[in-house]
């Protein structure tokens, strides 16, 4: 576990991590994740079914010494770049912590810090804390979607959550752009009758 050297100092850590990185449309949404040390059940979201992605988010509400959740919007993905938002998102899940780390691990995320950082990559699969980060990111993200679906019906945003699958490729053909897309993306523009400056 890459937390356990920071465990073993004393250290409270908090893992990162986020969803909607690579979609189309919707939110980039961040998580930050206190657990005690220990063994825990996180697992990458990637890899869980979402019937066992929410039941591991009540588990980690229940157990988690602490958890935080930002996200940028499509327009601020779009105004910052994926790399800043990204870092934006990241830096407001960890202001909403209510039990401040002491150290961070993230997935490949080198984020501007005081505080000892672990950032390599593909982290998910080797922390706990960067697991359970991932499924809440995950499990937000994904809820934030269906919402947005329901608003937006002809896109599909509850199947593929905004992604460039086929299907969204055909809708946004049809369709053009809605305000949930990140218009600097080149599928959107491509899509839509908007020129990036």
């Amino acid at each position: 576990m890459l937390e356990q050297e920071f465990w073993r100092q004393g250290l409270r850590v908090a893992g990162v991590d986020e969803a909607g990185r690579g979609a189309l449309a919707g939110p980039l949404v961040a998580a930050a994740v206190v657990l005690a040390p220990g063994r825990h059940p996180y697992r990458d979201s990637k890899r869980l079914t979402p019937r066992r992605r929410e039941q591991l988010l009540e588990h980690l509400r229940r157990q988690a010494l602490a958890w935080g959740v930002g996200a940028c919007s499509a327009a601020e993905v779009d105004r910052l770049g994926v790399l800043r938002a990204t870092h934006c998102a990241a830096q407001r899940a960890l202001d909403r912590l209510r039990v401040p780390p002491q150290a961070l691990v993230t997935d490949f995320l080198f984020l501007e810090t005081e505080l000892p950082l672990l950032a390599p990559a593909r982290a998910e699969a080797q922390s706990p804390s960067v697991a359970a980060a991932s499924i809440l990111a995950k499990v937000v993200r994904d809820r934030i979607m269906v919402g947005l679906h329901r608003r937006y019906p002809g896109y599909g945003f509850a199947r593929h959550k905004g992604y460039g699958t086929p299907e969204h490729l055909a809708c946004l053909a049809r369709l053009g752009p809605c305000p949930q897309h990140r218009r600097r993306f080149a599928p959107v523009a491509q899509a839509g009758l908007w020129d990036p400056p």
